[in-house]
């Protein structure tokens, strides 16, 4: 099946929008806002070092838990789910499954290759693969 012999690397996005550890709150939902994404990794020095969402930023912004200049670092998830490259797309499904809180799913998975982040394969990304053998 496709699944098993497509690799993340021919589906996910090369051009990853990124947040730096020690940017606001604030500024991190506008740019998700902004460029219609849900996800973010957050970098420190370079390396990946969390993941921001619109969801989780979004809501405690609606319920003023953040403090005017409240840094990312203090609001990413640190234990982030990870695929490689070379990870085919069953991998990443696996992966959005399996390491996904209740029953839910993960949307946006980072890639990383030897440390480095290198891309970033999100569930819309997966769909369309499907789509193309409907």
């Amino acid at each position: 099946m496709m699944l098993e012999k497509t690799k993340v690397k021919d589906l996910m996005t090369k051009d990853v929008l990124t947040v730096d550890c020690e940017e606001a709150t604030v500024f991190a939902f506008e740019k998700l806002m902004k460029h219609k994404i849900s996800a973010m990794p957050v970098l420190k020095d370079g390396k990946m070092v969390g993941i921001v969402t619109a969801t989780d930023l979004g809501h405690d912004l609606i319920l003023d838990n953040y403090q005017y200049g409240t840094k990312v670092k203090s609001a990413m998830a640190r234990d982030v789910a990870c695929v490689s490259s070379e990870d085919t797309i069953k991998d990443a499904v696996s992966v959005m499954f399996d390491k996904a809180p209740g029953d839910s799913i993960i949307n946006q998975l980072p890639v990383v290759d030897d440390g480095e982040l290198v891309g970033i394969i999100s569930d819309g990304d997966i769909i369309k693969i499907l789509k193309e053998y409907l």
